[in-house]
């Protein structure tokens, strides 16, 4: 949620591009195996090439993780007052 005074985005260290990260690169894997894989294991998916689709899948929601942090980033302010430590 944005705040009411400034501040700035939080970029890479939202949680949301780490996770798509990670899903974008496992999906980029299961694409490239899926393209290389024998016809014998796609048999025995019962002729669904499942490593295609499922990295297909994991890139789609990689790119909708990294559209939602484009379009709605979190903005962490530049000043806390009053900050607590701890003691």
């Amino acid at each position: 949620m944005a705040s009411e005074g400034s501040g700035h985005s939080a970029g890479a260290f939202d949680i949301r591009t780490v996770i798509a990260l990670l899903f974008a690169i496992y999906g980029v894997v299961l694409v490239v195996l899926g393209f290389i894989q024998p016809q014998a294991e796609i048999d025995k998916a019962a002729g669904l090439n499942i490593n295609l689709w499922a990295g297909v899948g994991m890139v789609v929601f990689a790119a909708v993780f990294i559209a939602w942090a484009r379009l709605r980033p979190i903005t962490v302010p530049d000043d806390v007052e009053g900050g607590s430590t701890a003691e």
